[in-house]
């Protein structure tokens, strides 16, 4: 423990005299840090996807020194510090963890996440959903509010239902194209397809974001490896020659 203490209370130090000093760290604000911080959020979720741990304990890094940057520029306008934000996350794990820190019973981790989100409402949330960022990316939001929204009892009962209602979206869409309906209402049935897709990934426990991000990393490999083996220009060959060579990336 005191290594690791003494580790943060060297980011701050090391956070003071930055931004007292250096030019650069001077100039930031909340507002200019932002998309920073995302595009570091963003390196870190390739890290743990590539399962690289040198690359996740460097992003780790990273990210923490962006919350003590945030923390310093709060500090410094009177408004809240460091501490403040750690003791308000470890009162809010002691609230929502009464099977831990008080005398409630559970017996699995379903019932941990609907009593957390019951917790929440007793808190003031106005809506199961209140946690969801709006600037989430539209496939991991609908995800979440899948989520959430199945902690308070609104939910299939099984996972039949769900692929009944896959297929009833991908019904609607095709008759909308087959009748030549306007862009939006093609728009809005290919986005039914789409949730309920996720959905039913949600049911069989796998996350749609992590499972596309793999198939691009796949396509990306493999179309590389048609570009690096292409004997000629790529506008001059036939979709047979690179269908070959996708092949080929396949089977290595």
């Amino acid at each position: 423990m005191d290594k690791k203490l003494q580790a943060f209370a060297r980011l701050l130090k090391i956070m003071d005299e930055l931004r007292e000093q250096c030019p650069w760290d001077k100039k930031q604000t909340l507002q200019s840090l932002r998309n920073l911080t995302i595009e570091e959020t963003y390196e870190l979720a390739d890290a743990i996807l590539e399962e690289d741990m040198d690359e996740i304990k460097e992003e780790i890094g990273d990210i923490m020194l962006h919350m003590v940057f945030y923390a310093k520029i709060a500090d410094e306008k009177k408004a809240f510090d460091i501490a403040d934000s750690l003791n308000a996350v470890c009162e809010k794990l002691i609230n929502r963890h009464p099977h831990i820190y008080g005398d409630v019973k559970v017996k699995d981790e379903e019932e941990v996440k609907k009593n957390w989100e019951q917790l929440k409402l007793q808190e003031g949330k106005k809506s199961v959903l209140s946690g969801v960022p709006n600037s989430l990316p539209a496939m991991v939001k609908a995800y979440r509010m899948q989520d959430k929204t199945a902690q308070v009892g609104f939910e299939w009962e099984n996972k039949e239902q769900v692929w009944e209602k896959v297929e009833e979206e991908m019904n609607e869409f095709k008759h909308e194209v087959t009748t030549n309906a306007s862009f939006d209402k093609k728009e809005e049935e290919f986005g039914d397809i789409l949730f309920s897709l996720i959905n039913y990934a949600r049911f069989e426990g796998i996350d749609p974001e992590t499972a596309l991000e793999k198939i691009n990393k796949k396509f990306k490999k493999r179309f590389e490896y048609i570009e690096a083996n292409a004997n000629k220009d790529l506008n001059d060959m036939t979709l047979e020659e690179m269908d070959h060579l996708w092949d080929e990336a396949k089977s290595k």
